[in-house]
């Protein structure tokens, strides 16, 4: 018996053995002509296999690079594309470098901090005023999602004050910010009751 387990590795497992043999039949065939049809007709079988995949950015282009590999790159034909080199085909990636910047609360995150910033270049009035109170309130929100705990609004005032560098301060008098109680969801007798039943 000729198993698959004695045949060689297939290059791009995914097309299957047939697809192989023939890109392996189209190696040996010795006129150009001949060789190009034969590539087309290949191409034009496995676009087949994959129909979903037609509407994908460079569907053809890509096909015409696997038709390559699995020629291991020895298949002499007019490719329609530039293909990809043999070289960079297992080249790594460069390395992508993080941010190493500095976050003074994490559960704040770095996105509040530039917005604070932001606030700060703003000159006194209703536009900076609206600003202030709606950070604030998203201080207060991602405190509590971070803590799942409440939270008093002089902590959130301190740290605003800090975060500004001392140019927003904010008072208990002056700024009424969102209630716990809207942002920690609470639990209703009927759903306590309803909770007790599921459990049993």
């Amino acid at each position: 018996m000729n198993y698959n387990t004695t045949k060689k590795r297939l290059i791009l497992p995914e097309y299957g053995r047939n697809i192989q043999n023939m890109v392996d039949h189209c190696l040996t065939i010795e006129d150009r002509t001949q060789r190009n049809k034969c590539a087309n007709a290949i191409i034009g079988i496995m676009g087949n296999l994959f129909p979903h995949l037609r509407d994908v950015n460079d569907f053809k282009h890509i096909l015409w690079d696997h038709l390559a590999i699995m020629g291991d790159f020895k298949l002499d034909v007019d490719y329609p594309y530039e293909i990809v080199e043999k070289e960079n085909l297992y080249k790594r990636p460069p390395r992508v470098e993080y941010g190493l910047s500095k976050i003074a609360y994490r559960h704040y995150g770095k996105l509040l901090e530039r917005m604070i910033q932001k606030a700060n270049e703003l000159e006194e009035g209703p536009e900076k005023d609206a600003l202030v109170k709606m950070l604030a309130n998203y201080m207060k929100r991602m405190y509590v999602t971070w803590n799942k705990d409440s939270v008093d609004d002089r902590k959130i005032f301190k740290d605003l004050d800090e975060l500004s560098d001392g140019k927003i301060v904010l008072s208990e008098e002056s700024y009424k910010l969102i209630d716990n109680r809207e942002i920690i969801p609470r639990t209703t007798p009927n759903q306590k009751k309803s909770f007790v039943r599921k459990g049993r």
